[in-house]
């Protein structure tokens, strides 16, 4: 009741008025029935806005730090994300895929939709980056279709490091479902789980446009900040040089 009356009534509503986000292709979304969305991720507000455009119920898998918080706070951050159908998972141990799956299979039972982030994490600078096999394990293992989804804009509605940027109109595409029937009973082989992959990664990357780089989002963040360090210490070494030279 809490996800209808946050779409519906509270959040939903506003968020309509204010950024009036497009939909492409919400056909290809079947209107009843278990289907994985499998989308880009620019944007800690694309699970917002993908859900927003569809008539159904679109459920996700969130660190477990947002449910676990004490005091008022820490109660009324579960109330939220459990209401607004995310599912607690934790990330930091070495079951974390198993666990995610389990859930993912779980809301896939109950005739729902599931929302995945194959890259895993947020792209830091718009670029597309390579698909973790988790989304195809899922689909093969469940027979389930994947329907690719590309979110346009979000990252100018909320940049990477910020928690609000400017008011613009956010794109939500909606591919034809990929169908991975032909790779029934091959769950367990990596070089199809590598080929499915980047099969859906290859679509998203049709409907959104970006830049594809066949690299791990987390590996090219954690370049782009050791650069970043590298940079500004040879910055300071180059003022502390020109200081004693004065």
């Amino acid at each position: 009741m809490f996800y209808w009356f946050l779409k519906l009534v509270a959040l939903g509503p506003v968020i309509r008025l204010v950024f009036r986000p497009r939909c492409d292709g919400i056909e290809n979304v079947p209107s009843d029935g278990p289907a994985i969305l499998a989308s880009n991720h620019l944007s800690y507000a694309d699970w917002l806005f993908m859900p927003l455009v569809l008539p159904r119920r679109v459920s996700y898998v969130a660190k477990a730090e947002y449910f676990t918080g004490t005091g008022f706070k820490g109660w009324m951050q579960k109330s939220f994300f459990t209401g607004s159908g995310q599912i607690p998972i934790d990330r930091s141990g070495a079951s974390a895929a198993e666990g995610a799956l389990l859930s993912a299979k779980a809301v896939l039972e109950r005739g729902e939709l599931f929302g995945i982030f194959p890259e895993g994490t947020r792209s830091h600078d718009g670029k597309l980056y390579r698909g973790k096999t988790g989304v195809a394990r899922l689909a093969l293992e469940t027979g389930m279709p994947v329907i690719p989804v590309a979110v346009i804009g979000t990252d100018e509605v909320a940049p990477p490091g910020k928690k609000f940027g400017k008011v613009t109109r956010p794109v939500v595409r909606f591919g034809t479902p990929l169908d991975f029937s032909r790779y029934e009973g091959l769950a367990g082989d990596r070089y199809i789980l590598r080929s499915v992959t980047d099969e859906i990664m290859y679509a998203i990357m049709q409907l959104s446009g970006q830049e594809y780089v066949d690299v791990y989002a987390s590996r090219a963040k954690a370049d782009a900040k050791q650069a970043e360090r590298a940079e500004r210490a040879e910055r300071d070494g180059e003022g502390s040089e020109g200081r004693k030279a004065s």
